[in-house]
């Protein structure tokens, strides 16, 4: 801890200092009466960057993207009330995701129970998988938002720190306090389990390794371990990009693989987890490890066995962990596996084109596969990619490339849609150098993509929005017709979303052929700002969710 006593100032300032002893210069927010002093301090007196949302759950999410691209800790404040009641999604979005995140909530004052707006905002928390930290007293206003940092950091998930509006005014001395946590991996497994644990790689003839989000800086060492096994490499949604450029990088291990990578996971014998949860999307329900060896390596002890029970398990870092694997193979002498002899390289992360090329024509309608992978050849390579959830987007976290796991955001760890283009924000302001892409269905756009579109236009960000518009809840759509059910209900007449883009600031394009789509890949090249392309998609022609 490092404490150093300042001269007396207001509670609000030592808030507001605070969060700037964290090395914190950027916060998203919107304000109201029980935070709105400490936001001017920030800005005015700290030199802070303050980001205004539009919607409360708006600037977490865009606090949480921003923490995702850069490793910090975000910070994100709101008022009380429904003020911290609209951020329940975005909060229960970041627990899920294991995301460090401190939100400075306001609370009515403790001298006015009647208050409009007062409730229990701890259990309000609660129900979100949040953690929730309450400022004592005016005087410990420094330490209490340094011990929500010391949670976010050590938990890996949002801290709400809760703060009485009737505390702002009060005097106080203001103390530097940073908790530092204290994350170095060092732990490599001995004993019984590593032994078993080798003894299964060892004897592995189709070895696989999988990596997933828990694993993303152990890149180099999985890749040593793979080439001294010979085995292919898979990652799971979260870590994407991970083995970029790897001859043997199979991409998305589960029911997302290309149709070579699920031939060769089927033929594996050993799947070695680094820092996966084996989710039942990943493995498939169960199914991929039917008949195989599975060794699950992970630092957090309630992820072994959590969604499928394998039968060697280690808690323990993965690149640490990964290294020792190839310390005790390289000590005993084993042979590689010569797996990846019997694979080819060219198609092992390819999937199957939509149609030949020579079924354009002008007028023709566009084929929604097939304008994912021309917009694969055109987008930014140093993009950063972000989605929305819902129906269209597992095409594109097949179809479309992320650099790198930092660099890929899917808003998809509670299920809902709708915050895809909040996220977006949030990493453009973290990396305000590099484009971001983003995808959306229409749906998820009308419920939090209109009312964030302008606060990107404020900022004049380098983001490309690419809207999929069926007209149509499209996953409900599918269960109507699936049942010879009308599926009326799940229509909907909606505005031109390329038409709001443009009145709202931005650039607007609507494609409906293969000519519109050549103009809107020529408009990617000549953007200047916020670009929309909305695809205008047939609900009964459309790829059906992964799963």
């Amino acid at each position: 801890m490092a404490g150093t006593a300042e001269t007396r100032t207001f509670a609000y300032q030592s808030i507001a200092r605070a969060v700037l002893d964290h090395g914190i210069d950027t916060m998203f927010g919107l304000m109201g009466d029980a935070n709105l002093f400490m936001v001017d301090d920030y800005v005015r007196n700290g030199g802070g960057a303050f980001i205004p949302a539009a919607h409360e759950g708006s600037s977490v999410l865009m606090a949480l993207a921003w923490a995702h691209v850069t490793g910090r800790v975000g910070v994100a404040t709101v008022t009380h009330g429904p003020g911290l009641t609209n951020c329940v999604t975005a909060l229960t979005e970041g627990a899920r995701g294991h995301i460090p995140l401190v939100l400075l909530c306001g609370d009515t004052p403790v001298s006015a129970p009647q208050h409009l707006q007062n409730i229990d905002q701890r259990e309000v928390v609660k129900l979100t998988g949040a953690g929730f930290e309450q400022m004592r007293t005016p005087k410990t206003a420094s330490r209490d938002v340094a011990n929500a940092f010391y949670r976010a950091r050590l938990e890996r998930r949002p801290i709400v720190l809760n703060m009485p509006a009737d505390f702002m005014w009060q005097e106080v001395t203001h103390e530097k306090v940073v908790y530092p946590v204290f994350g170095s991996p060092a732990h490599v497994p001995e004993g019984d389990d590593l032994d078993e644990a080798i003894g299964m790689i060892a004897s592995a003839r189709r070895p696989v390794v999988l990596a997933g989000g828990g694993a993303v800086e152990a890149r180099h060492a999985l890749l040593r371990l793979a080439d001294r096994l010979e085995a292919p490499l898979a990652t799971t949604l979260k870590a994407k990009g991970l083995f970029n450029g790897h001859p043997y990088n199979m991409d998305i291990f589960g029911t997302l693989s290309t149709p070579d990578a699920y031939d060769v996971i089927a033929k594996a014998d050993c799947i070695i987890a680094f820092g996966a949860s084996l989710h039942y999307f990943t493995t498939d329900k169960g199914a991929l490890m039917k008949g195989k060896r599975v060794v699950q390596v992970n630092m957090d002890a309630t992820q072994i066995g959590k969604n499928f029970h394998p039968d060697a398990a280690l808690i323990a870092d993965a690149g640490l962990t990964a290294d020792n694997f190839v310390w005790w193979l390289d000590e005993a002498e084993i042979a590689p596996s010569g797996f990846t002899r019997e694979l080819d390289p060219a198609t092992l992360a390819a999937h199957p084109p939509a149609r030949k090329p020579a079924a354009r024509t002008p007028t023709a309608p566009i084929n929604y596969v097939d304008a994912l992978d021309r917009l694969e050849a055109v987008l930014p390579k140093t993009r950063i990619l972000t989605t929305d959830g819902g129906r269209f987007m597992t095409e594109v976290w097949c179809r479309i490339s992320a650099p790198d796991p930092r660099s890929f955001i899917v808003t998809a760890n509670f299920g809902s849609i709708g915050l895809g283009l909040q996220e977006a924000i949030g990493a453009g302001i973290a990396a305000p150098d590099r484009p971001v892409v983003h995808f959306s269905g229409d749906g998820g756009f009308m419920m939090g993509g209109i009312n964030e579109f302008n606060t990107a236009v404020r900022h004049q960000q380098d983001l490309i929005i690419i809207v999929c518009n069926d007209s149509a809840y499209g996953a409900e759509h599918i269960q109507f017709m699936d049942r010879k059910m009308d599926p009326g209900l799940t229509q909907f007449n909606w505005p031109s979303f390329a038409d709001i883009a443009t009145s709202l600031g931005g650039t607007g394009v609507r494609v409906e052929t293969e000519a519109q789509l050549d103009a809107a890949l020529a408009a990617i090249e000549t953007r200047d700002g916020p670009l929309l392309i909305e695809l205008v998609l047939d609900p009964n022609d459309v790829p059906r969710m992964r799963s």
